[in-house]
């Protein structure tokens, strides 16, 4: 006997882990408009080189024993029926919603198309643009930009690399200025150009580049690692606005349930959770959130079972700069960071980039 229906729109890694718990005890409905996981994390090594195209796609066939994947877009959500309505028409009533969307990424970390061969096609697409350049520029300073300077750079040691940050150093975000002059050290010594305090735009020629002391650069190829976008434009033209935030992302309680609606849950990058959006913050939602839905659904309306969310504000912070080397900043008690190198970099993410643990995650092999 399970507890009530669970619709679990987006199949990221939140929307992974949240249905994979409440498997056994729910009738979950997994509802993604791929029909296979897209493994993000590998995806800007994937827009590089040709061996790693296929590696982020990993299917969802063996990831619920009793629930159901449903491939198909959520266009409408009826808070009084209860029912998810998606484009195709299909209704999907439910008893607990959890809104797992995820965030839009630049190219190449993005998943292009409808299919996983549609998106491969396009994976290849940058591959060959980037074995053909002559001059890549990539602007953004954060993980992502560092990381992709660095794969082309290893993938292209003949060509030109530009990184352009507008900050003053790189990966401010990890809040650790000796992990920003290592990646710097480390992107110099081979041969990328790093310009920092160097806001960039296109230029009024094709192929050109402004910053914003009007000096002009030429590049034939550039990518923009410049941020996310919550992926909850859908949920605004669906009449649910009032749900979002000023950023666009979804407003959260301490208990992950959307405000005000006890019966809808986000989790991931598409909610309002002040923490760094990475992996290991989307698989800590997913487990609070996944009990405090057990507990909803075992007593409504009664909340004491329930588990506030508290933060993951002391997970590593890894960027790889390629498959043998990279920063790691880990938080430590006191607000202070230890700052760790090749060697642990490697071993954490930079060699497989978590592909192993996201397929048994899926129930395949680690191969």
């Amino acid at each position: 006997m399970r507890d009530g229906n669970v619709v679990v729109i987006g199949g990221g890694y939140a929307g992974v882990r949240l249905a994979k718990r409440l498997d056994a005890t729910a009738n979950v409905t997994l509802v993604d408009r791929k029909e296979v996981f897209f493994h993000r994390i590998a995806s800007l090594r994937a827009g590089v080189r040709p061996e790693w195209t296929v590696t982020p796609f990993i299917p969802y066939d063996r990831l619920l024993r009793h629930g159901r994947l449903v491939v198909g877009k959520a266009v409408r959500i009826d808070p009084v029926g209860r029912e998810v309505v998606l484009a195709a028409g299909e209704r999907l009533p439910y008893d607990v919603l959890v809104i797992a969307t995820g965030a839009d990424y630049p190219e190449p970390a993005r998943f292009s198309g409808g299919t996983a061969e549609e998106a491969a096609r396009v994976f290849g697409q940058h591959q060959r643009k980037i074995a053909g350049a002559e001059h890549v520029l990539v602007v953004g300073g954060g993980p992502s930009g560092v990381e992709l300077s660095a794969e082309i750079r290893l993938a292209r040691p003949d060509a030109r690399v530009t990184l352009a940050h507008s900050g003053a150093e790189l990966l401010t975000s990890t809040g650790s200025a000796r992990a920003g002059r290592r990646a710097r050290a480390w992107l110099e010594s081979h041969g990328v150009e790093v310009r920092l305090d160097s806001f960039m735009s296109p230029g009024n020629d094709f192929a050109t580049y402004r910053d914003s002391r009007g000096a002009v650069l030429v590049a034939d190829l550039s990518f923009w690692a410049t941020g996310t976008t919550p992926n909850t434009l859908w949920l605004r033209l669906a009449g649910h606005g009032d749900w979002l935030n000023g950023t666009g992302h979804v407003k959260v309680d301490g208990m992950l349930r959307v405000v005000g609606r006890p019966d809808v849950f986000a989790v991931g990058d598409v909610n309002d959770v002040g923490e760094l959006k990475v992996t290991p913050a989307a698989l800590s939602q997913a487990e609070t959130a996944a009990h405090n839905i057990g507990a909803y659904l075992r007593s409504p309306g009664r909340h004491g079972r329930t588990r506030s969310y508290r933060g993951v504000h002391r997970t590593p912070l890894i960027v790889p700069f390629g498959s043998s080397d990279g920063v790691t900043v880990l938080p430590v008690p006191g607000g202070e960071t230890a700052v760790l190198g090749t060697r642990t970099t490697t071993m954490a993410k930079a060699k497989t980039l978590m592909t192993p643990f996201m397929r048994r995650q899926l129930g395949y092999t680690a191969a």
